[in-house]
């Protein structure tokens, strides 16, 4: 089924192409219609076309190192999938199967090549929408990188919580260490010089009731709070790795894509350039 250029234009890849270029895309692509629950494609086969999205759901999943199955990505309109690794000419390393009936742009290298060698500007229109997906990409890596895995606990927390943490940093401090012994060597000293009309003369058994009392209570409020810093650091440690799997994911998708692009470019050079004429043989001396 042929594409219309009014379809090319809801593709964020193709957003800067002018109406020739588009014309000359549309004229190279096709519209796919897929059924609900069928597959578009598989991990493991070799990879010939990418696509994008016109209507409908795609759900891209893979093998994670447990061999289940988990969702990669979900394309919605004018998304593209499984372009790296037609870009690369190498095996698919997800699955894509439509969850509703779908209809989807299908792209290969040579409709991309066809459309480089007619309208070589073309080329450069896609590589500067790459570059704005580089800028976005880097602001999402300094985005994800700047949350903090305090801030995403303290809008959760209880107020218990928030009890639980102040008396841990009071509990903690030089300023507890102190006021704490004063009172203590305040109290002993009264109860020392009232002698017999003290109310709690030597053991001080009133006295060890009530810190037996304080170390009760103090004991598992501290243990919320460290229960607290270990779910901040286990919070830290996801976000670090879902910012470097991400960066990573990204970088190397667009590098394919540059790749690709600044590959096709060359080869449409060297043809505006024409063959060099042959160097003309000696003749031999008589």
């Amino acid at each position: 089924m042929s594409c219309s250029i009014h379809e090319l234009r809801h593709v964020p890849l193709f957003a800067l192409l002018d109406e020739d270029e588009l014309a000359v895309l549309a004229s190279q692509v096709e519209l796919r219609e897929f059924e609900a629950n069928q597959r578009i494609y598989k991990a493991g086969e070799m990879s010939t076309r990418a696509y994008v999205t016109i209507s409908g759901a795609v759900r891209v999943t893979l093998l994670d190192e447990d061999g289940q199955e988990v969702t990669f990505a979900e394309p919605h309109h004018g998304d593209v999938f499984g372009f790296a690794s037609m870009l690369d000419s190498s095996e698919h390393q997800t699955t894509a199967y439509a969850t509703e009936p779908t209809t989807c742009l299908e792209v290969d290298r040579n409709d991309l090549s066809v459309l480089l060698e007619k309208k070589p500007m073309a080329g450069l229109d896609m590589l500067t929408v790459l570059a704005r997906e580089i800028h976005t990409a880097q602001a999402i890596v300094r985005k994800r990188s700047a949350k903090s895995a305090n801030d995403i606990l303290d809008e959760e927390e209880t107020f218990g919580e928030r009890i639980a943490d102040r008396v841990a940093k009071f509990g903690g401090s030089w300023t507890f260490i102190i006021i704490f012994a004063v009172t203590l060597i305040i109290y002993t000293l009264i109860n020392i010089v009232l002698k017999g009309r003290a109310w709690d003369p030597y053991p001080f058994i009133l006295l060890n009731l009530f810190l037996s009392m304080l170390a009760a209570i103090q004991a598992p409020v501290i243990m919320m709070s460290q229960n607290r810093q270990d779910t901040k650091d286990r919070v830290r440690s996801e976000l670090d790795f879902d910012v470097n799997r991400r960066a990573e994911s990204e970088i190397q998708d667009i590098g394919k894509r540059l790749s690709f692009l600044v590959d096709k470019v060359g080869d449409l050079d060297e043809r505006l350039r024409g063959p060099e004429e042959p160097r003309r043989k000696e003749e031999p001396q008589g």
